[in-house]
């Protein structure tokens, strides 16, 4: 998966996601958005549903399973999921190159 790839499954997520949340939860699409950590605006609960419809929309464009959903991962303030732009590099990474 190519980063432009992944940074477009990110923001559709976002967009997903911001569906669900009231407006001053609502997260930004930008590279500096931050998803976990203390200045996050998701609670646990939202973690999990980003992560969730994070790895069904990569799934989908990669062709294989994507299991993103990893407990120390997802709680790591600096791990992948701190933003938006340590993600996109992360599913870059371990989605592989594909042209879909």
């Amino acid at each position: 998966m190519h980063r432009d790839q992944a940074l477009r499954i990110l923001y559709e997520t976002i967009e997903a996601v911001n569906r669900q949340l009231p407006a001053s939860k609502r997260l930004a699409k930008g590279p500096d958005t931050v998803i976990v950590g203390p200045s996050g605006s998701l609670d646990s609960l939202g973690i999990v549903n980003f992560i969730v419809t994070l790895e069904e929309k990569a799934s989908e464009i990669a062709g294989v399973p994507i299991q993103l959903l990893d407990e120390s991962m997802a709680v790591d303030t600096d791990g992948p999921f701190r933003s938006v732009a340590t993600l996109t590099a992360y599913l870059a990474a371990i989605g592989g190159e594909t042209d879909r």
